[in-house]
């Protein structure tokens, strides 16, 4: 059934708002829900605008989103939720990554392009999913009510691709950008780096000409208008959230002493782990049977590593990576103490979900941390950026005061509970959604604006030119 014809359906079969049940095409490049944020996002934002009466198709590429679907109706969902697969030519899959496809593989010149991309450092599957999102798209014209992208922000999704599209700006990459660059170590890592961020120019591009952008928080809001020119009345904050079902807090679960948790990935410098061991190192002066258990992927070398040598951490940091979300839970529940260290963050799910359990939170002012964590002693204990006194003084403080322990673990569940529900959060979407389709019947038109806010201008195709400059990728995120 076409999105018009769906909207001929019964006047008592209404969604949540009151309003019809929409057509929703949900795009995601990338869909992990174990590793890096946009999974996560497209996992629970997918069943949320189900439960609340739409019908949410999310098309995606490897490694392909995990729905919380029932095909057959599950209770509780009042729309319809399933996967469309695009697939890409999965040239990071492990355990053979940057790997060279077989001849067999190649179906197009989107194909030739992705793995060109690869062979010349760059990172191309924004670019190559956005150019088949197209195609799909256009293919199945008449559909969908609203398009949301996912951060693909690729040159395919430029142009008329049959809906109202809206997409969502996590935080710009260049950020991401900026602080591998500071961290970079020699010419050709920094050349490197440049190469592999070469996309950035591309989402600059295109962030401008989007009509509707969607973030997460008021500071990446700002960073948005600072790092990609769009112009802030294009930008509406709809604050995401945690599983406060999921993550929730437990008696029964023992709390581990001394032990202290954060999700990080050892090799991005953004996530700051490098300082928390060296305030492990401080805090075991103290507390020594305080250790660290990371959430995330293991550097074998680099600073972490190095200085998780030069402080003689080896039995105190452990790192897990592929657990379920139960068993990230009860992880969650049996720490003292839960840790976001990082430099920058545009939201933070780590934070949210850590206090959404009740367990206490030390954690930076990278970013929005602020705006998910609270003030200073009321919901967590906030620490400058960068500063590993700063941590160790935070953690020795929590770890030697269980009475503050509870009071911080209790607010930051209630500041979590009122504020940053995924429920909370597809609300707010929708809403996004039907501004963004009356707007495009008032306009008559479903193009991007164009840089200057004029007629919409035309979008070269990458595929046919050599001197298409911005055909180049994405971010680190490529676990």
């Amino acid at each position: 059934m076409t999105a018009e014809a769906s909207r001929t359906g019964s006047p008592t079969d209404l969604a949540a708002d009151g309003g019809r049940p929409l057509d929703i095409a949900l795009l995601t490049y990338k869909g992990n829900p174990f590793c890096g944020g946009q999974g996560v996002y497209v996992r629970h934002l997918s069943r949320e605008l189900a439960r609340l009466g739409h019908r949410v198709e999310v098309i995606g590429a490897q490694p392909y989103p995990v729905l919380d679907e029932d095909e057959d109706g599950n209770e509780g969902y009042r729309g319809s939720l399933h996967l469309t697969e695009l697939p890409s030519l999965d040239l990071y899959r492990q355990p053979d990554p940057f790997r060279t496809p077989g001849r067999e593989e190649y179906r197009d010149w989107v194909d030739v392009l992705e793995v060109a991309t690869m062979w010349t450092g760059g990172f191309p599957e924004p670019l190559t999913f956005s150019l088949r999102a197209r195609r799909h798209l256009r293919a199945r014209r008449g559909e969908f009510d609203v398009v949301h992208d996912n951060q693909t922000l690729g040159y395919g999704l430029l142009g008329d691709v049959g809906a109202p599209l809206v997409t969502t700006i996590h935080h710009p990459i260049t950020v991401d950008r900026k602080l591998e660059l500071d961290a970079a170590e020699g010419r050709l890592r920094r050349l490197s780096v440049r190469r592999w961020y070469a996309f950035t120019r591309m989402q600059k591009r295109v962030a401008r000409r989007l009509p509707s952008v969607l973030t997460v928080s008021g500071t990446s809001r700002q960073e948005i208008v600072d790092h990609l020119g769009v112009r802030e009345d294009r930008i509406h904050v709809v604050h995401i959230g945690a599983d406060t079902d999921l993550f929730s807090p437990d008696a029964s679960v023992p709390q581990v002493p001394g032990r202290i948790v954060t999700t990080s990935s050892a090799d991005v410098p953004l996530k700051g782990l490098v300082f928390l061991v060296e305030a492990l190192a401080k805090v075991r002066t103290e507390h020594p049977g305080a250790h660290l258990v990371v959430v995330g992927k293991r550097a074998e070398d680099g600073p972490v590593a190095q200085a998780i040598e030069r402080y003689g951490l080896q039995d105190a940091v452990e790192f897990v990576k592929g657990i379920s979300d139960a068993e990230l839970v009860g992880l969650v529940r049996s720490a003292e103490i839960a840790c976001v260290p990082s430099l920058y963050e545009g939201f933070s799910l780590p934070a949210a979900e850590a206090m959404a359990t009740g367990t206490p939170l030390v954690a930076t002012t990278g970013g929005a941390i602020p705006e998910v964590a609270g003030r200073d002693g009321e919901t967590c204990l906030a620490v400058p950026p960068g500063d590993a006194g700063a941590l160790a003084a935070g953690l020795n403080r929590l770890l030697g005061d269980a009475e503050l322990r509870t009071r911080l673990g209790a607010a930051g569940r209630e500041r979590v509970l009122s504020r940053f529900t995924w429920a909370r959060a597809a609300e707010g979407t929708v809403a996004q959604y039907r501004e963004a389709i009356a707007r495009s019947a008032v306009t008559g038109t479903h193009l991007p604006h164009s840089p200057n806010g004029g007629t919409p201008t035309a979008v070269q195709d990458p595929g046919r030119s050599a001197s298409s400059e911005a055909v180049y990728s994405e971010s680190r995120a490529t676990c």
